[in-house]
């Protein structure tokens, strides 16, 4: 009812792959995706069933082809069917990698250790099989990428198709381009002594720390695998100059924080990651990225610091991925949080998070000031303070409403400048960002409403408070 009488939407329901347990057609979906060659599809011999026996009719499933049919005619794939054309593989790569740079993120950099000196004489690469290419994730996300894998790594136990790849980009190459006149040697990082030792003889190390997570591998915690932890603490006990490049999906525990001055996470960056690394260590481009999710000091900080359920798993032979065995009895999981998620669970808590989210630093400096905000709309002045060209990125939060403390990012804009340039940056406030979801309809209460403009969610500055009348309105 919602979807054709309320939206009138006239196009076909398709299900995500193996997600029907059920003939469903009545209740909506025309066609059931992943499983059409399986004999147990709900949409084959079941759906036959059902017809025969009449819980489904001719009508049903004629109304489920004409929605399929009236789209695909639509949008003209019967008149004009799509045809293989060129692609242009450098253009798509050139954007893969710009994409790269400004999505990494610069965590911190004790006294502007980086960009790595272009006068530097020996850098030790070591770990995260950085002379070879860059992670990916697995699952429906995972792609094979131009020219094939250049490591492909086999996941213990699971399906033949299913494998760790390494996109063909390898930081260790970049780096050597970047930094033609100097050493760069490499470690694969499996003995923590030997690293240190190479780390040790070199003027940079740069260790690579990588995770895999995948569509249905979820991590029981936070921590790095394969004692990369201990590579890492090794590593930076043998060389003050090191850094470490994180090549995970998601926040990780860092033990050896205090002990590395500069640390960048560049998540799984692609078919040009390991050149795009390498731009940001060398500096050529300036670090702009920023955390779209809270790093925790500890996992306690978390609503939910041990997983429900994980007691029961059990790890998999040869690999840092678990199995869940089949249950009976459902599993039931509290959301502490409820709406507050994310760097809102951190505000309401007073949390001090290892990294906040919306954090991220450049190689230059930044200045907000002269907030200014009206009902839905903000503007506040940015300046380059330092000493070359970068990007920041304002951001405007709700910190209380009629008096209530609150920590909600309402509005954000990026913004380029060049050393001493200062720009007016305009924002605007989505409304709903202000209210609160009560008996199917959003609303506001009458007050004072306090705003803050900063680089992250606890690094603030800029404040600027209006008077809004309640309000009340429909989806």
């Amino acid at each position: 009812e919602v979807l054709r009488d309320i939206w009138n939407y006239e196009g076909w329901v398709m299900s995500d792959w193996g997600a029907v347990h059920s003939v469903s057609i009545k209740q909506g979906l025309d066609q059931e995706s992943g499983r059409q060659a399986d004999k147990h599809a709900w949409f084959r011999e079941p759906l036959r069933e059902a017809l025969a026996e009449g819980s489904v009719t001719e009508a049903d499933i004629d109304r489920s082809v004409l929605r399929i049919l009236r789209t695909m005619y639509r949008l003209g794939l019967a008149d004009n069917p799509l045809s293989p054309l060129p692609i242009d593989f450098d253009s798509h790569l050139e954007v893969a990698q710009r994409v790269a740079e400004q999505g990494t993120v610069l965590l911190k950099n004790e006294g502007g250790l980086l960009p790595i000196p272009a006068a530097t004489k020996r850098i030790a690469v070591i770990g995260g099989h950085a002379d070879t290419g860059v992670p990916q994730g697995g699952g429906s996300s995972q792609v094979w990428p131009v020219g094939g894998a250049s490591l492909s790594l086999a996941i213990p136990g699971d399906v033949a198709y299913h494998r760790r790849l390494y996109m063909p980009s390898a930081p260790l190459t970049g780096l050597r381009e970047q930094f033609p006149e100097a050493e760069v040697v490499f470690d694969d990082g499996s003995d923590a002594a030997r690293a240190a030792k190479m780390a040790r003889l070199a003027d940079f190390a740069i260790v690579f720390a990588e995770e895999f997570r995948a569509e249905g591998h979820d991590t029981l915690d936070l921590r790095l695998p394969d004692e990369q932890d201990s590579l890492i603490a090794a590593v930076a006990k043998a060389n003050p100059r090191t850094v470490v490049v994180l090549e995970t999906g998601g926040p990780i525990l860092m033990p050896w924080i205090d002990q590395v001055p500069a640390v960048i996470e560049a998540w799984y960056a692609g078919n040009r990651g390991g050149h795009a690394i390498a731009q940001v260590l060398s500096g050529k481009v300036n670090p702009s990225g920023r955390l779209p999710v809270t790093f925790p000091a500890s996992l306690e900080q978390l609503p939910n610091p041990v997983l429900p359920g994980s007691a029961q798993v059990k790890p998999r032979l040869g690999s840092d991925l678990y199995d869940m065995p089949e249950r009976e009895e459902p599993l039931e999981i509290a959301y502490p949080e409820g709406a507050d998620t994310g760097y809102r669970w951190f505000a309401r808590k007073g949390f001090e998070p290892l990294f906040a989210f919306g954090h991220g630093l450049s190689y230059t400096r930044f200045k907000m000031s002269n907030l200014k905000v009206s009902g839905e709309t903000a503007s506040v002045q940015v300046r380059n303070t330092g000493k070359r060209a970068g990007a920041t990125v304002a951001q405007l939060y709700l910190i209380s409403r009629a008096g209530e403390a609150k920590r909600r990012l309402v509005g954000f804009q990026r913004v380029k400048l060049v050393p001493g340039e200062s720009k007016q940056v305009s924002l605007t406030i989505e409304p709903r960002l202000l209210a609160d979801w009560q008996h199917s309809g959003w609303s506001m209460p009458s007050g004072v409403y306090s705003f803050a403009v900063g680089e992250s969610a606890v690094l603030l500055g800029s404040t600027a408070d209006v008077k809004l009348p309640a309000r009340s309105w429909g989806d």
